[in-house]
């Protein structure tokens, strides 16, 4: 079997200007206040310690009169810590 021939590269040429966009400057983004991350934690455990409760209080506990809105101001803890991550530096 035959091999083909590489195709023949020409050369670019040189340009005569080059231009360089300039951008805004990137801003350096500063890191989270020491709080930021005990906070976010505190809220997923108490989420989660909320709905934990609920379960094996059959729903006597946390809110009794709430039935089961507790299990969203639970998911609701747990997602506003989550939230808190994409934000942490």
């Amino acid at each position: 079997m035959t091999e083909s021939r590489p195709a023949k590269k020409t050369p670019r040429p040189a340009p005569t200007s080059v231009r360089r966009t300039v951008g805004p400057k990137s801003k350096k983004k500063e890191a989270s206040p020491s709080w930021y991350a005990p906070v976010m934690l505190t809220l997923m455990l108490a989420g989660l310690l909320w709905i934990v409760v609920y379960y094996l209080s059959q729903g006597q506990y946390p809110v009794r009169s709430w039935g089961n809105w507790n299990l969203g101001a639970g998911s609701g803890l747990v997602m506003a810590g989550f939230l808190m991550t994409t934000n942490w530096r």
